[in-house]
């Protein structure tokens, strides 16, 4: 009887502590929202930089007229970045998209002004071509 009391108390405890780690804590929660709070504002402050952030990518992308779009491009995308910005600003509360993801991508200005990376593609090269011979002879 006294090992039947010490298994299911033991059973009991370790049920308890696996649904105890499935919610998710308050404070996590909590520091969530926030970061997506500040993200929002950090994208409504920062969003004017678009214009040069798409000027250099629309000019190492298309050339000499990337240069002429990329401005017009970027004050669209400014417009965009803000109200994404000051949507997650008012949502914060809410965990969407996702589990309080980004509502832009990318989620700040300054990610992704590098070069994009050409992944190289390593394909069996073919054998040269056999020149074709003549079977008929003059």
């Amino acid at each position: 009887m006294k090992r039947v009391l010490t298994v299911s108390a033991l059973l009991l405890l370790l049920a308890t502590n696996l649904y105890a780690a499935g919610e998710p804590q308050p404070e996590a929660i909590t520091g969530k929202m926030a970061v997506k709070f500040g993200r929002g504002l950090t994208n409504v402050v920062t969003s004017v930089v678009e214009i040069p952030r798409q000027t250099v990518l629309l000019g190492r992308e298309m050339g000499g007229v990337g240069y002429l779009l990329g401005p017009f491009s970027g004050v669209m995308m400014t417009g965009y970045r803000a109200l994404m910005g000051v949507a997650e600003m008012v949502l914060f509360p809410v965990p969407a998209p996702g589990y309080y993801d980004p509502m832009i991508d990318p989620a700040f200005v300054w990610v992704g002004w590098g070069p994009k990376r050409q992944q190289m593609v390593t394909q069996p090269e073919a054998p040269p071509a056999e020149p074709a011979t003549d079977t008929q002879s003059p």
